[in-house]
């Protein structure tokens, strides 16, 4: 990129920001406004986004009024036709703005010039609306109201109150100006009424009504015409009703004394939105939930839609005509720039009872102790103490089995559904096994209980029953499990013929396991992996290990198989064919992950898609690997704060996201890599949150379900609902009905009979963290093998959500898509580093920064509570969906606390601050067996700590408190002496201004912590800022010349050279000389906080002013080389890099997040003399709309 006699553009090539106005146009088109970006989707058959367009510069849409769907006209039909082209108007800020929407083709055009106003923009309704040359209602912040002539931007008519207060919403009511009434929610939390065309000669109005009851302020309103009511969202977390009459025309202000109808109160923080339709009221807020409020009765909240992260929803819209059959589109927008539509049923369907569970009357003998759902919507049985088994069907309850008195007072109960093995279709029965005290195992098929085997497992107690589906001798077959108290684990791999007679149940029993010494040694879940000629099993018992067996196959081919074999028939008559075989010889673990999920215990073990689950009562699901005879951990997924207890996942169906098994380079020259994958699993969670039934989504970090039972310790079991059973999707699982015991009745969530209420959900786009982003970090691109011109950008970024999420980005199309979210850490992550695999490590040729079909790369992230975390990405292309993956392998954690902890005489030293937070990290160097890592923490330390690549092991190497105050920064880099010898230097910056430069040398040619004590002073310091140092880099290194850029909290950006010279006289010591020093005093309005290199010549920065701009070092200083503003709110990181390949798809990018991301494109511009051309451009684009001065002057005394 040219220097001299240029400047450098940034365009927006893709944007994630809070969505802030939604608006329906019919049935079958939404339009969103996020940032300054209109964008209309398309709802007919297979939602999707159609386009975007950018209408309002800088200015953030907070509304978007269409002309045909003015609310306040009564001439409009119930049902408008949206074939034509609709005509609208978009508003935010001080801006608003017309634009045609091409409804034929889903296309948007601007119709006029951005219309600047010299006040924020509350409302604008459209006026005279069924004439040629409709007006527009403008609602001002200064409790003000102005008509506006929108072709050509000329005020007709301005109109302020008399009570001149600021105001937080505001709604204009009324087909014309002069019967119009302007309702104002005021910073007194109060709600008040006047008329703009009853106004006196001075142009003020007084106020005719006024509504008082809130005790914050009002956010937003909305006033349904066919009811006469008027609805208030505030933030005092209520929604109030009020019956105010007819608003605007013959109606005037309503009644006189209006009444308050409902105080809703339902929401945990502020409520953003409220919307009225016959019948209903909607409102959604901070805490991320859209409730949908009964009226009937007294106002409780009928339903609860959440589908954003965190942050809370920003808008909401409601269709106005309904959807099949009853049923009503509503569309959230959230503040992590995700949009989900809903179609939810009317009024009188959407009543649920979420509270008044069914009872469904057990009247069977003995209290229930164990219930199973066995198929079906409403099917389940159940297993007393008195040892008898009870069906439920069709609403009645049947005795199946009796066990008689050695079953009694203690029994536990297993079923599985067996497909027979001598049928052509997949017909199957219901198999059921009942274990007791004394060893014994009854298993017999729930249609002929008489057709069943009595088996003698052991002597003791029978601690647990597992069916595990596998393939047995003859073909497929379940596999019955029983844990005696003798730490054997029993097998008998279970089949079922049809015979004229009935069933017959063939039993082959198996060399049993043999769990290792413990307490509490009893099995608790199991799953079988084929492998070939040997099978992998995979077990957990309560003491919370994962163990794993394999087992030769027994015989070779051609040879007959001698097992014991029992065949029972339906008379209840068994044979047993003795064999020689000795399965007596119990099988012992090759592998064992003890107590990895707690002294609690592991809950189950699942297998998909040739990855292996485990979960636990410590809260956590484990994604394992196998690698020949080795279980390993690859990587840990937290529930929800609370959620200790999970019980399983449930896999969701391929079409949510995708499930592929795609082998890469590095894979495939591992050997064996059982499970080793690049894919994307998506799964709920299952379990329990104090008192409650949970399903929880660890993507989307929402609950889909919940469900009050009691807790955990009891039996349960959740059946799906019916329009789940062939596609299981986020949307579809949390329908279903949980049945469980609850003090000894049979209980359930809801009753079988009644229909499910359907609340049809969709993704329109995904969203990022709800809260701020506090730095990103660009990993490489991936792109469809052969196809580059496709590449996606693969980034990471880090939140005050605590989680770590890994996205793609198109930039040609500007589509983003989250491949992983990782919840690890306890509190906020504020900065990010990475280190590309090389080609030794891996068998790759490329590095990670060239675009291919996969690349790896170790991710390291940092922040409060003084926690580090280390992590592998394995980065893949899925040639099914044409789409990116990612694999994550948790390699190593660290928090000083937990170091404090396994200290020796913890007690005669000073404990951490627990408050400790990481604020900066560095990569300081790249070995074979280890990574230094250098962090600034907000303790006033500057930390060195070495990760282990063979034994997955972070320790502390040094630290140093030579600050005294919270470092800020750290970046690294080495040069090289004249012997050819490398010296690591490090550079730190803190809150008083200082950079320091360490020389780390010494430490990575240590062999062991012990043997080097570190450095207690730097080598170099020199004050660069007035106050705080928040970023620094390295942008030329150049022999032995250092060419390092800081930017600080007073707005500074500031470069050095620094010249490294090494006293070999004083044992290699280095000695820094400063050699120029540049600084642009006022290169920001606000602290600089994110700084990036994009070559040795060329820097971005960003700061909190929205601001990103391109500097140039020049020979004799800085240069300003261009500037963007961005929509990107409370700008915190920013990275920068050149992208290879050709013109058309090559050049830099940055990208800066915040409150949202934005990714920008850096082109050359025009030369000065240009400039000219394009302000004028810019000018015509812009059209400012002058008030009265009297009314400017108000509005300037108002804010002195």
């Amino acid at each position: 990129m040219p220097v001299s006699d240029s400047i450098t553009v940034l365009e927006s090539r893709a944007l994630v920001a809070p969505v802030t106005a939604l608006e329906f146009l019919g049935d079958d088109y939404l339009l969103t406004g996020e940032g300054p970006i209109l964008s209309i989707f398309s709802l007919r058959a297979s939602p999707r986004q159609c386009t975007s367009l950018g209408v309002l510069h800088n200015y953030r849409i907070h509304g978007i009024r269409p002309n045909q769907q003015n609310k306040n006209d009564t001439k409009v039909p119930e049902r408008p036709s949206w074939d034509d082209d609709v005509r609208l108007v978009v508003f935010g800020g001080k801006g608003l703005r017309l634009i045609n929407v091409r409804t034929c083709c889903c296309g948007l055009e601007v119709a006029g010039p951005l219309m600047e106003l010299q006040d924020w923009v509350l409302d604008v309704s459209w006026l005279n609306a069924g004439e040629p040359y409709p007006l527009l209602g403008v609602s001002l912040a200064h409790n003000a109201a102005l008509l506006l002539e929108p072709q050509s931007g000329q005020v007709l008519t301005l109109c302020s109150c008399v009570e001149s207060c600021l105001l937080y919403s505001a709604l204009l009511i009324g087909p014309s100006w002069e019967t119009s009434v302007l309702v104002g929610g005021t910073v007194f939390n109060q709600l008040v009424l006047w008329r703009p065309g009853g106004a006196g000669a001075d142009n003020q109005a007084q106020v005719e009504r006024r509504l008082l009851g809130h005790n914050g302020v009002i956010f937003s309103l909305c006033y349904l015409q066919s009811s006469g009511w008027l609805a208030s969202a505030s933030d005092d977390r209520s929604v109030r009703v009020w019956h105010v009459g007819t608003l605007g025309g013959d109606g005037g202000c309503g009644e006189q004394s209006s009444t308050c109808l409902r105080v809703l109160y339902g929401h945990q923080a502020r409520v953003f939105c409220v919307k009225l339709s016959p019948g209903q009221v909607f409102s959604a807020g901070e805490d991320g939930a859209c409730l949908l409020w009964e009226w009937e009765g007294d106002g409780r909240v009928g339903r609860m839609l959440k589908g954003h992260r965190s942050g809370g929803i920003r808008a909401l819209a409601v269709s106005k005509d309904s959807v099949g059959k009853g049923g009503r589109c509503v569309a959230t927008g959230g503040a992590n720039g995700g949009v989900r539509l809903w179609q939810v049923l009317d009024q009188s369907s959407v009543r649920t009872e979420p509270e008044n569970q069914v009872d469904l009357g057990f009247c069977g003998q003995g209290s229930p102790k164990v219930i199973r759902s066995i198929g079906g919507h409403d099917a389940v049985i159940v297993c007393t103490d008195q040892g008898q088994v009870f069906l439920l069907q069709e609403g009645t309850w049947k005795a199946v089995w009796s066990g008689g008195p050695e079953f009694q007072s203690y029994c536990v109960m297993e079923v599985a559904y067996i497909r027979l093995q001598n049928s052509s279709t997949n017909k199957g029965l219901w198999v059921c096994a009942v274990g007791n005290l004394n060893g014994h195992v009854q298993v017999f098929p729930l249609n002929h209980p008489g057709a069943g085997i009595f088996l003698q497992a052991c002597e003791g107690k029978i601690h647990s029953l597992q069916w595990v589906e596998g393939h047995g001798t003859w073909g497929f077959s379940w596999c019955l499990m029983a844990s005696g108290s003798d730490g054997m684990v029993y097998r008998w791999m279970v089949q079922v013929e049809e015979s004229e007679r009935g069933p017959v149940l063939i039993l082959e029993k198996m060399k049993p396991f043999l769990l290792p010494p413990c307490s509490k040694r009893w099995l608790t879940a199991a799953v079988m992996m084929p492998h070939g000629n040997y099978t992998l099993w995979v077990c957990g018992d309560r003491r919370g290990s994962l163990l794993l067996y394999r087992e030769e196959e027994r015989g070779g081919e051609g040879e007959e198989k001698k097992y014991p074999k029992a065949r029972t028939d339906a008379d209840g008559n068994t044979g047993l064919d003795n064999g020689v075989d000795d399965v007596n010889a119990s099988i012992s673990p090759v592998s064992t992950l003890f107590g990895v999920h707690g002294k609690q215990g592991v809950t189950s073990v699942c297998e998909h898609q040739g990855v292996c689950y485990s979960t636990g009562r410590d809260g956590c699901v484990r994604v394992l690997m196998v690698k020949g005879d080795a279980l390993s951990v690859r990587r840990i997924q937290r529930a929800c704060k609370g959620m200790d207890w999970l019980e399983k996942v449930l896999f969701l169906d391929s079409n949510e996201l995708h499930h592929v098994k795609h082998k890469t380079k590095d894979e495939e020259s591992a050997g064996d890599t059982a499970g080793e994958s690049v894919s994307e699993d998506s799964f709920v969670m299952v379990g329990f949150h104090s008192v409650h039934f949970v399903l929880w989504d660890p993507l989307r970090q929402e609950k889909l379900c919940s469900v009050a039972c009691g807790g955990g310790h009891r039996s349960w079991a959740y059946i799906f609902p019916s329009s789940a059973q062939k596609q299981l999707t986020n949307h579809t699982v949390g329908e279903g009905t949980l049945v469980f015991i609850k003090q000894g009745a049979v209980m359930a969530s809801r009753s079988f009979t009644s229909s499910a209420p359907e609340v049809k959900g969709h993704t329109l786009r995904e969203g990022l963290h709800g809260r701020g982003l506090g730095c990103v970090h660009r990993l490489g691109c991936v792109s469809m093998p052969g196809v580059s011109s496709e590449a996606w950008e693969v980034l990471i970024t880090g939140g005050e959500d605590t989680t770590v999420t890994v996205l793609a980005v198109q930039p040609e199309q500007g589509t983003v898509k989250v491949l992983t979210v990782i919840s690890d850490h306890i509190s906020n992550v504020r900065t990010l580093a990475a280190v590309p695999r090389r080609a030794k490590e891996d068998g790759k040729s490329s590095s990670c920064t060239d675009t291919s079909s996969s690349f790896s790369t170790l991710v390291f992230s940092a922040g409060g509570r003084a926690q580090l975390q280390c992590y592998r990405l394995l980065i893949g292309w899925d040639g099914l969906s044409n789409l990116p993956v990612c694999q994550v392998t948790q390699i190593a954690g660290h928090r000083l606390d937990e170091l404090w902890e396994k200290r020796r005489n913890r007690h005669k030293t000073v404990k951490m601050d627990p408050e400790t937070r990481y604020m900066s990290i560095a990569v300081v160097s790249d070995g074979i067996e280890q990574v230094f890592l250098a962090l600034a923490c907000s303790d006033g330390a500057v930390r060195l700590f070495t990760l282990m690549k063979d034994s997955r092991k972070i320790e502390l190497l040094w630290e140093s408190f030579y600050h005294q105050r919270c470092v800020l920064s750290v970046t690294s880099c080495s040069v090289e002496d004249l012997y050819g010898k490398q010296h690591v230097l490090l550079f730190s910056g803190a809150t008083d201004g200082a950079v320091a430069l360490w020389d780390l040398t010494t430490a990575l040619d240590s062999k062991s912590k012990d043997s080097w004590h570190g450095l207690s002073t730097p080598c170099f310091s020199v004050p660069v800022h007035q106050s705080g140092v928040n970023t620094l880099i390295i942008s030329e290194l150049h022999e032995d010349i250092i060419t390092l850029a800081s930017g600080g909290d007073d707005g500074q950006l500031s470069v050095m050279k620094i010249r490294v010279d090494v006293n070999e006289a004083e044992k290699a010591s280095v000695c820094p000389q400063l050699l120029s020093h540049w600084s642009v005093p006022l290169a920001h309005s606000a602290p600089l906080t994110a700084l990036s290199a994009l070559s040795s010549t060329l820097l971005v920065s960003t700061s909190p002013d929205q601001r990103v701009c391109v500097w140039c070092l020049c020979d004799d200083g800085l240069r300003h080389q261009g500037a963007k503003f961005s929509h990107t709110a409370d700008a915190a990181g920013l990275w920068a890099w050149q992208r290879g390949g050709l013109e058309s798809e090559g050049g830099a990018y940055v990208v800066v997040c915040g409150q949202g991301l934005q990714l920008l494109k850096l082109k050359e511009g025009e030369k000065e003399e240009g400039k000219e051309h394009r302000t004028r451009q810019k000018e015509q684009e812009r059209q400012k709309v002058v008030f009265a001065e009297s009314f400017c002057q108000s509005v300037i005394s108002q804010n002195i």
